[in-house]
C-alpha cells in the first residue's frame, strides 16, 4: 500500500462530520420481523448470539452507508476480481447480504443473473428486482444449495464467521468449476504511515478491544489476515490480495482518501455504539455506560486531523479451478 500523506492544516478546516452524510442515506431495510433488546438495541433472534451487531434501523442505515463507502474504496466499482469477464454469471451468492443493497445493485447491473442473498436477519425489503431472492439461514451451518454458483461474494463478515477454513471449503463446494469467490474486510488494528499515533490513543485502544473481544467469542476480527492461506488450503487457484485503507477522518491530501476518510468517520466513528456494545459486554464485561464513555474519548480521536491514521481494508479473491 502506498503512504497517505497527510492535507496540510488549516485551522478554519470544518470535515462536516456530523450529521451531514450520515442524514443522506436512506435505508432500504424493510420492518424488523424478529429481534430482542439488549442494551437499548435490538438483535438477531434466529440463532441469537451468533452475530454481535444489532439489526435495528440505525445500523440498517450504518450497513447501507458503508455499501457506498465500500464502492468508493474499490473505484466506485461492487467487485474487484475478474467474475464475468470470461463467461456470463448465472447465479451469485451474497454472503451475509444485510439489507440486501450489494445484491440489489449487483442484480440492476446484471439482469441476466440471479442473485441469491443469505443473512441472519430479515431486514431485507420486501420489493426488490425479480432476479433476487433473499433467504434467512445461518452460513455456519452446512449449505444445502439446490444449485452451484458463478460468483460468491462476502462482505464484512469477520466477527460473523467462528470457522473460517469450514466457510472456505463450502464456497468451494458450492462453486461451478471456473467460479470466483471474493471477501471484502476491515482490519481494526488502527496503523499509519507517520507514526503520529500517540501513545495510549483510544482510537487504537478500541480496535484492540474490539479484536480481543471477539476472540473471547470465537469470533475473530482478525479473520481477514487469513484468507488468502486458507483460500489456497480449500484448492482455490488464483488467489489474489489487494489492500486499501480507510483514514479515521479527511485528513488526507488525496481528494479520494480525503472523502473515503469522510464516510470512514461516519461509518466507524458515529456507529461505533452499535459495533461495539454487544462485545464490549457480552465478552469483556462492561456496563452499557462504560463502553459510551469510553467512546467519547475514542470518537475524539478519530476526529483528530494531526493522526493521520487508517484502518487497512483487505479484499481477497480467488478461483474454482
Amino acid at each position: 500500500m502506498e503512504p497517505l500523506l497527510a492535507e496540510e492544516e488549516d485551522e478554519d478546516h470544518d470535515d462536516g462530520l456530523g450529521s451531514s452524510i450520515a442524514s443522506s442515506s436512506t435505508s432500504l431495510a424493510s420492518s424488523i420481523l424478529r429481534y430482542r433488546e439488549e442494551n437499548g438495541r435490538t438483535y438477531h433472534a434466529f440463532r441469537a448470539g451468533r452475530y454481535v451487531l444489532p439489526n435495528d434501523e440505525v445500523e440498517n442505515e450504518r450497513l447501507d452507508l458503508q455499501h457506498h463507502l465500500c464502492t468508493l474504496t474499490l473505484g466506485e466499482k461492487l467487485y474487484v476480481c475478474p467474475a464475468g469477464r470470461d463467461r456470463p454469471l448465472k447465479r451469485v451468492l451474497d454472503a451475509g447480504t444485510g439489507t440486501g443493497i450489494w445484491a440489489m445493485d449487483f442484480a440492476d447491473d446484471h439482469p441476466e443473473t440471479h442473485v441469491t442473498g443469505v443473512d441472519l436477519s430479515p431486514i431485507q425489503p420486501s420489493f426488490v428486482p425479480p432476479n433476487v431472492s433473499f433467504f434467512i439461514d445461518d452460513l455456519e451451518d452446512e449449505w444445502t444449495f439446490t444449485y452451484k454458483f458463478d460468483f460468491i461474494y462476502a462482505r464484512m463478515l469477520t466477527a460473523s464467521i467462528s470457522d473460517w477454513p469450514k466457510f472456505m471449503r463450502q464456497s468451494y463446494q458450492n462453486l461451478e468449476p471456473g467460479g470466483w469467490i471474493e471477501i471484502l474486510d476491515v482490519y481494526l488494528q488502527l496503523q499509519s504511515d507517520d507514526d503520529t499515533i500517540p501513545p495510549d490513543c483510544a482510537a487504537a485502544k478500541w480496535g484492540d478491544h474490539m479484536i480481543e473481544a471477539a476472540a473471547m467469542l470465537n469470533r475473530p476480527l482478525d479473520s481477514m489476515t487469513h484468507y488468502k492461506e486458507q483460500l489456497l488450503d480449500a484448492g482455490f487457484i488464483n488467489v489474489t490480495q489487494c489492500l486499501y485503507k480507510w483514514p479515521t477522518n479527511s485528513w488526507p491530501r488525496d481528494p479520494k482518501y480525503k472523502e473515503i476518510g469522510m464516510w470512514t468517520y461516519e461509518n466507524l466513528g458515529n456507529g461505533a455504539s452499535g459495533l461495539s456494545m454487544a462485545l464490549f459486554t457480552r465478552a469483556l464485561g462492561w456496563k452499557q455506560e462504560e463502553v459510551e464513555v469510553f467512546l467519547i474519548n475514542v470518537r475524539k480521536q478519530m476526529k483528530d486531523r494531526s493522526i493521520h491514521a487508517y484502518w487497512p481494508i483487505y479484499v481477497v479473491y480467488a478461483q474454482k479451478p
